[in-house]
């Protein structure tokens, strides 16, 4: 007996309603992913942001108090201390402008001078071939007292040296109470040599650089020291050699 129209009406309703139903039910899981895909990137944002000053503050803790002269090789890897009559202080060029230096690497010099741009902030202790900036700027920092430890591309590709290197720019960041152990490690890479025409001497990977002045003789001195392998007594005897406060520009940062 076929169904009255007044009963398929009341079918066709309850379909619909089923379908419905489920619709909403399903609007409202995704309503829930999708507030739940919110939520965990706020807290991978909020984590983040929380994560870097914590984890600043464990790496200074670890180095806090500990001696540079532990770390690395010591002190016989590095030949004898050299220096030169110094010129360029005070001589700004364009940034715009690339500098050829005479030396690899560089101890003195023109310079950039462009806030945000050169000098480069003391709080950047050690730089990649990817992070590090131009030389220009690099030789800013010297003229304002920074030693600078120069690691070739042989030293990049050692995962030794680059730890021990690492270790030294987070010792002299971790102890440097009021800013007066002015210390960066940079590359020198393939590009530099090619652009100076200059390289390390053979068998050297590492070179400290300093920009000392001689107000009495009124004149300035690069100096520089070649190590074949990463020392932190070697560079530590170096900057207590050559403190910040003897450079042409020592108290601007």
């Amino acid at each position: 007996m076929a169904k009255s129209s007044k009963s398929e009406k009341s079918d066709r309703r309850q379909v619909i309603d089923e379908i419905r139903r489920k619709q909403k039910s399903a609007e409202k899981r995704q309503g829930r992913a999708i507030v739940g895909v919110c939520v965990l990137v706020a807290l991978l944002i909020v984590g983040a942001a929380a994560y870097s000053p914590v984890k600043t503050a464990i790496e200074k803790a670890r180095y806090s108090g500990k001696d540079l002269a532990d770390i690395g090789a010591s002190a016989s890897v590095c030949g004898k201390i050299t220096e030169e009559e110094a010129t360029g202080s005070g001589e700004h060029v364009p940034s715009t402008e690339q500098v050829k230096y005479d030396h690899a690497p560089p101890a003195f010099g023109k310079h950039w001078n462009e806030a945000g741009l050169a000098p480069a902030p003391i709080t950047d202790r050690y730089y990649t071939a990817g992070s590090r900036p131009e030389l220009e700027s690099l030789v800013h920092n010297l003229e304002h007292g920074y030693t600078i430890l120069w690691y070739d591309e042989t030293a990049a590709k050692d995962s030794g040296e680059i730890a021990a290197i690492k270790a030294m720019a987070a010792t002299l960041d971790a102890n440097d109470t009021n800013q007066r152990l002015k210390f960066k490690a940079a590359p020198w890479t393939k590009a530099d040599a090619k652009e100076t025409g200059k390289d390390f001497p053979k068998g050297q990977h590492i070179a400290f650089t300093h920009w000392r002045n001689d107000a009495a003789a009124s004149k300035s001195y690069g100096a520089w020291q070649y190590c074949s392998e990463a020392s932190g007594k070697a560079l530590k005897d170096f900057m207590q050699k050559y403190p910040f406060t003897d450079a042409p520009e020592p108290f601007v940062y």
